[in-house]
């Protein structure tokens, strides 16, 4: 077999690329299960489902028999490379399905609608999404489904190890826990996804239960755990908006999507109070319910019932915390005080090693540990100040991460938006939705692309450019923009 001298060599292409194929070899073996939904409906649509499996699985196939030998060994450099690549590829590939069929998109619709999904960011631009294929609603869901586990994999194994966005606060922890308890990083991801399966097959009974559609139950319940968002209509949530039942289920499980996933483990395995003693657990949920109970007595002195607005609160609050993006009402036309939290809210995001986008609660509780150390040197100028974060002394590495992050995260969305501006968009649109696409949230606010509307009426361009954004917030921005440095490419 002919082998070019770039896949002979460990420090070129080759591991890159077998790895891509092998990723796009499992995303073709996910084509098969809508493809057989639509098989045993006999449904014409099964046609772009399987021409999309020929293509990605051919694909897949020539590529490992054309790096067929080559030694999987990756340095620093190639992680950076095949953590940006991956998602793109996959994203492209998984894009296939909705270019091939209905409702035919155009390649700008469709990759922004994969890319939306993989990112498990909710977007849209889908129409009349109930009058879909059962194929393709499964195959939103499933999208979604695979990008949420991939995410928990990559926070906790891939960013600390490349030293992205102040990622090592969690790699010791992450460490410790796996040598002592589970020593191999197979092991630790194979129990990773047993946790995901389980919490995903809880939530599909759960709703199916409580009353949903055997379909609709299968793809929320992906969709909830993966914080993602997709849903089978375009009212999104509030199809089910009447079944309060549904609604608090459904912020169990976008709760459960948006916690540390090892803490799971941990407390399975040491049955203590581990989950509560995280410093990011208790900062997320205090900031949840303080919130809710806020807007809640908005609603209830703008002459709202207490449990109907607790309910549609606390289910809207945690939809876009926990930046899974579904939506029962449109929340912006609550009132001034409601459009303004929605906004702030939408930077937020979960805990590290969760489903969740987002800026992370993690980067806020460090952010003010500095401003306090900070207030106490202007006080104190020769004191010496430890700070610390979960029991561990906060490092110059880690707190330069969660900085240089947080400048960048501000600095992308601020283009982004004045990219958006260019493209004719009106300055709420443009500023929440790129707001919303770097944090991986879903809705934004206004009347084109609130929880009301969708990302369909903007110009492809304009897409391209989200796109482009969802996948920087995904892959916590350092990643991407560190390709773009001539020191990353010298040798």
């Amino acid at each position: 077999m002919l082998r070019l001298p770039l896949f002979r060599n460990p420090a070129g292409m080759g591991p890159i690329l077998r790895i891509l194929a092998m990723l796009l070899l499992v995303l073709s073996l996910f084509m098969l299960i809508p493809l057989g939904l639509l098989v045993l409906e006999r449904d014409g649509q099964m046609w772009p489902f399987l021409w999309a499996f020929a293509v990605t699985f051919g694909t897949a196939v020539a590529v490992i028999l054309l790096t067929w030998g080559v030694q999987i060994e990756l340095r620093p450099r190639q992680m950076f490379i095949l953590t940006t690549s991956s998602w793109v590829v996959m994203s492209a590939f998984s894009s296939l399905p909705m270019q091939f069929g209905a409702p035919r998109l155009s390649m700008a619709d469709a990759v922004f609608e994969s890319v939306s999904a993989i990112t498990t960011t909710g977007a849209t631009v889908l129409v009349g999404i109930e009058h879909l294929s059962d194929g393709l609603k499964l195959w939103r869901g499933l999208m979604q489904w695979v990008g949420g586990v991939g995410i928990i994999v990559m926070a906790i194994a891939v960013l600390p190890f490349l030293r992205v966005g102040g990622m090592r606060l969690f790699q010791t922890e992450s460490s410790d826990w796996s040598d002592k308890v589970l020593p191999r990083a197979g092991t630790v991801a194979k129990a990773i996804g047993l946790v995901y399966v389980g919490f995903t097959i809880v939530s599909i009974i759960s709703y199916w239960l409580a009353g949903m559609l055997p379909l609709d139950a299968v793809v929320h319940g992906m969709t909830s755990v993966a914080t993602g968002g997709f849903a089978n209509y375009d009212a999104s949530f509030g199809q089910y908006a009447d079944n309060p039942i549904i609604l608090w289920l459904s912020i169990l499980s976008m709760l459960t999507g948006a916690l540390p996933f090892v803490l799971y483990i941990r407390m399975a395995r040491e049955r203590s109070g581990v989950l509560w003693k995280d410093q990011q657990v208790r900062g997320l949920l205090a900031l949840l319910m303080v919130v809710i109970a806020l807007l809640t007595l908005y609603r209830v002195v703008r002459g709202m019932e207490f449990f109907d607005a607790l309910t549609q609160v606390a289910f809207n609050v945690v939809s876009v915390v926990t930046t899974t993006g579904y939506a029962t009402d449109d929340y912006t036309a609550w009132g001034p005080l409601s459009a303004a939290a929605f906004f702030y809210l939408i930077f937020v995001g979960g805990c590290s090693g969760s489903t969740s986008g987002g800026m992370k609660v993690f980067r806020f509780q460090v952010g003010l540990i500095m401003l306090v150390n900070q207030l106490r040197y202007l006080v104190h100028a020769n004191g010496v100040f430890v700070q610390r974060y979960n029991g561990r002394v906060l490092t110059e590495d880690q707190i330069r991460g969660v900085i240089a992050f947080s400048f960048f995260f501000f600095f992308t969305v601020a283009v982004l938006a004045l990219g958006l501006s260019l493209m004719g968009l009106d300055l709420i649109t443009a500023l929440s939705g790129a707001a919303t696409a770097v944090a991986n949230v879903g809705p934004g606010v206004g009347d084109v692309i609130g929880p009301a509307g969708n990302f369909a009426p903007l110009p492809d361009a304009a897409k391209w450019m989200l796109s482009i954004g969802m996948l920087m917030g995904r892959l916590e921005i350092l990643t991407v923009l560190v390709l773009l440095t001539p020191t990353f490419w010298r040798k």
